[in-house]
């Protein structure tokens, strides 16, 4: 027999996670305990709730009722973007893994999943949307198609931009990946499909595996990135180490034809040195589909720049993506039960 508790939101039914814990490879039968985590706020209502968790982590909001004598069997737990306390892991004696299906982990305690040494396992519900939409951005920010779009809708017609100096092909340019995780290598594989140089950055990844899986891609050091590549783009998890990692002095090391692609999250990049780079010309321009807060205030430096594309946290936002996690959570976590390896498994 084995123990799962499931805790859904407003947008992952609690339902729908426990039809994809009753499909797990565990032990037979599967008891599942179903909890709701606001599950009944509308979209917009429920991305107050997000923001405060991924600022806060899961100790700034307020746990399910019920759910820490749930967590006293519980030896798996199925969760969307609900938190995971430090009080609820250390409330679960025979926890032995947590499934997110998400990539962040903003809503998790990580220094007791550590602690207690509980396997943590996610998915990049939306990497391939994201994948598509940082590339999306790449020729957004190189061929000025938001700034033009922009200007045509307010009745001008223009036909100057700020890097007219070095407009060309994408083809003709190299990109410069900052990480290399699953939404990294699902970018590498669509810039080979278009024929463009690719080199990344990141000291964790198996540069052997990445080989293996066919991928064409140089790796280089930090600084070497930030000096040879005309697009950086960002693929990094917000931690202690990579907050405002992305400062002043890699920014610096920039061509004045770059651009930098940031689909990751705001605070690896240091909204100052961003800004001052921008205004004062020191690179091309640049497209971000995450601000610092959201929804931008008119009073935001960000908006009075001209070689700056802002989306609005939609990368990853498709019909399937999010409905469809708990099944790749599913398949995930079988696939581990199965190999005794995963490359979603977190390793802390």
């Amino acid at each position: 027999m084995s123990n799962v508790v499931v805790i859904g939101d407003a947008l992952v039914s609690s339902a729908t996670l426990k039809e994809a814990a009753e499909q797990l490879k565990l032990p037979q039968p599967i008891e599942v305990t179903c909890f709701d985590w606001y599950a009944d706020l509308t979209k917009e209502e429920f991305q107050a709730k997000i923001k405060i968790i991924e600022q806060g982590g899961p100790q700034a909001v307020d746990i399910p009722d019920g759910i820490l004598e749930a967590m006293k069997k519980a030896e798996y737990l199925l969760v969307h973007i609900a938190p995971v306390s430090k009080e609820m892991l250390e409330a679960a004696p025979l926890l032995k893994m947590i499934g997110t299906s998400r990539g962040g982990l903003e809503h998790i305690d990580l220094e007791t999943v550590s602690k207690k040494k509980i396997q943590l396992i996610h998915v990049i519900r939306n990497a391939e949307p994201v994948a598509d939409f940082t590339v999306g951005l790449m020729y957004a920010a190189t061929r000025n198609i938001g700034l033009s779009h922009r200007q045509v809708m307010n009745g001008q017609w223009p036909k100057q931009f700020p890097n007219d100096l070095y407009k060309t092909t994408l083809s003709n340019l190299t990109v410069g990946l900052i990480g290399l995780g699953y939404i990294g290598k699902l970018v590498v594989k669509r810039l080979n499909g278009l024929g463009v140089k690719v080199m990344a950055y990141d000291p964790y990844v198996d540069r052997q595996k990445i080989e293996n899986e066919g991928l064409q891609v140089t790796f280089v050091e930090l600084e070497d990135a930030f000096k040879q590549a005309d697009i950086l783009s960002l693929h990094m998890r917000v931690t202690p180490d990579t907050t405002n990692m992305i400062n002043d002095s890699l920014i610096s090391l920039m061509k004045p034809s770059s651009y930098l692609i940031n689909t990751a999250r705001p605070d690896i990049l240091y909204k100052p040195a961003f800004i001052a780079a921008l205004k004062n010309k020191k690179i091309a321009g640049a497209a971000i589909d995450v601000v610092w807060e959201e929804p931008i205030q008119a009073s935001d430096p960000l908006l009075t720049l001209d070689n700056l594309t802002i989306t609005s946290h939609i990368a990853g936002d498709t019909i399937d993506a999010i409905p469809r996690s708990p099944y790749l959570l599913r398949d995930v976590m079988n696939e581990f039960f199965d190999k005794g390896s995963s490359d979603m498994l977190i390793r802390l």
